[in-house]
């Protein structure tokens, strides 16, 4: 299994998963519009980094059928990471959300089973499928709030509840993954992502929060908390979450029909404020008086914990790098490339 097609390829994740591809000695296609905030820079890097014949890139969008089924001809795997990633975008133009999510999803399968070779198709899903969560119980702390009845966090077995023109579009794309499996063939895995962080990772106010949060700090600016800023969620660094799909690229027939929680899990967990501001005021050497607050946001889930015993049950995978290690990195990172960020 050597051709490997990534959408979105030069995103935060990306670009991440098609560096280490390259290294490995993979045939990397990097398919990307180049829209979002940093991917022209991180498209560079990975050009500076490794050269730029080492890859290909096609510079295209999932909406457009044709282009999607000319870049997967020939690949073993497709890695679907593109997409509209933001709620309150989606909120605000639910049309284009749905094309890009909804349909670009579709596209991406398509391409796949017109491919003829049955290729693995891993899918970036997102927790946002599991809607509010409004009947599950949970208990407000001192510095966060936790569930009270499930220690584990939230299994895929917690009903689909699809809230936000988002939540919608990319629960459309879970279930499509998991259908085309058992209609087709086809070889996907769904993999319900937590907040992911790491390097690269151009944060910004509805996406990306916690890059946001550290780029901020690091420029010196202000930004905003929605909500109370004790809402919690499982913070997974880049690499572990590479390390899932490496799994997944090797083992076809294990992760074939599967959906799987890949998050930090109760062990890894950060409320978004109460406790991410502490940690970020020692690493500035300064209390951060530039910080506003506003309402909550459609379908913001005051505690959202992943479930990953599944994950390592079948795959053997957990999580490796905790938060506080990991927002340390981060934070290293932004600032020794503080000439990135406006």
């Amino acid at each position: 299994m050597k051709n490997v097609l990534i959408t979105g390829g030069a995103g935060f994740i990306g670009c991440n998963y098609a560096a280490r591809l390259i290294a490995a000695g993979y045939n990397v296609t990097v398919f990307d519009n180049l829209s979002r905030k940093g991917t022209p820079n991180n498209l560079k890097w990975l050009q500076d980094t490794h050269g730029e014949d080492s890859f290909r890139f096609i510079q295209g969008d999932i909406r457009d059928a044709d282009a999607m089924t000319a870049a997967a001809a020939d690949q073993d795997a497709i890695y679907h990471l593109a997409a509209q990633v933001a709620v309150t975008t989606s909120v605000v133009d639910p049309r284009e959300d749905f094309e890009i999510n909804a349909l670009g999803t579709f596209n991406v399968l398509e391409a796949a089973r017109l491919n003829g070779k049955h290729p693995v198709v891993a899918y970036a899903s997102t927790n946002k499928v599991y809607g509010g969560m409004y009947e599950v119980n949970v208990v407000e702390q001192d510095t966060r709030y936790t569930y009270a009845d499930l220690p584990h966090g939230l299994p895929e077995s917690q009903p689909l509840d699809f809230h936000s023109p988002y939540g919608c579009s990319k629960g459309a794309g879970d279930q499509y993954m998991r259908d085309y499996a058992r209609i087709y063939d086809i070889p996907t895995v769904v993999f319900r992502q937590s907040c992911i962080y790491g390097l690269r990772q151009f944060g910004v106010e509805d996406q990306g929060w916690l890059a946001h949060f550290v780029i901020a700090t690091a420029k010196g600016r202000g930004f905003n908390i929605y909500g109370d800023g004790k809402q919690v969620r499982d913070m997974l660094w880049v690499d572990d979450l590479l390390d899932a799909y490496d799994i997944a690229l090797h083992n076809p027939e294990k992760i074939a029909g599967k959906i799987y929680n890949v998050g930090g899990g109760p062990d890894f967990t950060l409320s978004i404020w109460r406790e991410v501001g502490p940690i970020l005021e020692k690493l500035a050497g300064k209390s951060l008086d530039q910080v506003g607050y506003g309402d909550w946001r459609p379908g913001d889930q005051k505690v959202y914990i992943s479930d990953i015993r599944k994950a390592k049950e079948d795959l053997g995978w957990e999580p490796q790098v905790n938060p506080e290690a990991g927002v340390t990195k981060l934070w290293n990172w932004v600032n020794a490339n503080i000439d990135l960020f406006e």
